[in-house]
């Protein structure tokens, strides 16, 4: 065994190349869900701010259906061309969205424009985030080691906690230090500013990296190439739909739906909830290379069952402590992203084992963010206008309900631990 540990090292910097690009993707992409309590009002009709946070939503979730397309695109753009390519042009979108965020006229100053500039921008993002996660995961699958594709898969996540904790230590140093008038005025911009800033690093640092051995390799060019997925390999397609189902709706739930739902419908102090989303997600990044190796050691689907059967099980009861009070927040974010740790640390992984390498950023892609964009996307959407109608309970009922189904598709997953990629 220790001669086995010597034999092999992690090779980091090129890790950190990767999953920095990542997290600069992320974290553009969650300043928007996360500071939307801020803005809302800023580029929508004033009068109504139950009606502002509604539409600001609505344009979170419709940025969310060009992500296939930009799944489609970009990962058939990787499956031609190569991955690294692909990598860069997804984090040039994604910056130039933010800063065009930055620096966006409210309703106040350009009317409907500002809206309609605020969807541009956001479709941008959509289309960068759409290619991102299907490259990044095919690139991190493709460069490691079949027994050790845990371990490197849990980077991607690692890269993605930490963008978030970013963004929500942000919100807790503004909300902190800034009035609310304040952050409503231009406090909100800055962290919009700061990921156009960050693109730039991530930008150089991608330019660093090498093709991928698989790809070089087994490149072919397939015509009809969603198609082929369907056709070929159907059954991974539905694992893969399956799988992302629960995966998503819990990310965008715990990273961007329970921020302003906590504060605008349960009355929890802002501070509260973006410290409580600090702690739960410093937990999510540590866990995510030891569940990375365990599943190395023992396997994707037992990871799998436990993390779709607890979320299964205890979605309602922890919904019930959202409100006023830090401590009640801190468990339903360090029990709800604990959990899902299971999952994410191994998504890459087990995502890239399901397809070839001719149609695996593609096959990626098109299915996970068609997936996201349906349930994912209109997360903040669907718990803002139940909480309005009163209704909020069975927004986590409807959570628990797409667990079960996952824990059934699960079930019949096949074990992919050690897989060769071909």
């Amino acid at each position: 065994m220790t001669e086995q540990l010597t034999r092999h090292r992690l090779p980091v910097r090129v890790l950190l190349a990767a999953s920095v690009g990542n997290a600069i993707e992320w974290y553009d992409w969650t300043i928007y869900a996360t500071f939307s309590i801020y803005f809302a009002k800023v580029f929508f009709p004033a009068g109504n701010d139950v009606l502002a946070q509604i539409n600001t939503a609505a344009t979170y979730a419709l940025a969310f259906f060009f992500r296939p397309l930009g799944g489609y695109l970009l990962g058939r753009w990787a499956d031609v061309r190569g991955r690294k390519p692909a990598m860069i042009g997804t984090i040039l979108l994604m910056a130039g969205g933010s800063l065009l965020i930055a620096v966006l006229p409210g309703f106040q100053q350009a009317g409907w424009l500002a809206p309609a500039l605020l969807l541009l921008a956001r479709i941008a993002q959509g289309l960068s985030l759409g290619g991102e996660v299907s490259n990044a995961s095919a690139y991190l699958g493709e460069i490691a080691p079949p027994d050790r594709r845990g371990r490197y898969s849990a980077f991607f996540y690692i890269s993605t906690g930490s963008s978030v904790l970013l963004a929500s230590i942000l919100g807790f140093t503004l909300a902190h230090t800034m009035t609310t008038a304040a952050l409503t005025s231009y406090g909100w911009r800055i962290p919009f500013v700061v990921g156009g800033v960050l693109g730039l690093v991530g930008l150089v640092l991608r330019s660093t990296l090498h093709e991928t051995e698989p790809f070089t390799q087994n490149k072919t060019r397939v015509s009809q190439p969603l198609r082929t997925t369907l056709r070929e390999h159907p059954k991974a397609v539905g694992w893969l739909v399956g799988t992302t189902a629960v995966s998503t709706l819990v990310y965008y739930t715990y990273f961007s739906a329970l921020t302003p739902f906590a504060v605008t419908s349960r009355h929890a102090a802002a501070q509260d909830v973006f410290l409580a989303l600090s702690i739960g997600t410093a937990l999510f990044v540590a866990l995510q290379y030891p569940l990375g190796a365990l599943a190395d050691r023992f396997g994707r689907r037992p990871q799998m069952l436990v993390f779709t059967a607890a979320t299964a099980l205890l979605s309602v009861p922890l919904s019930t402590l959202i409100g006023p009070g830090l401590a009640g927040l801190t468990v339903v974010f360090c029990v709800g992203l604990g959990l899902y740790t299971a999952q994410t640390s191994i998504a890459p992984a087990l995502m890239s084992e399901l397809f070839p390498t001719e149609v695996r950023a593609l096959g990626i892609g098109a299915w996970y963010n068609l997936t996201v964009a349906l349930l994912g996307g209109t997360a903040p959407l669907v718990i803002n206008a139940l909480a309005a109608a009163g209704q909020s309970t069975l927004f986590f009922w409807y959570l628990t309900a797409v667990a079960v189904i996952a824990f059934l598709v699960v079930v019949t997953l096949p074990e992919t631990k050690g897989k060769t990629l071909t």
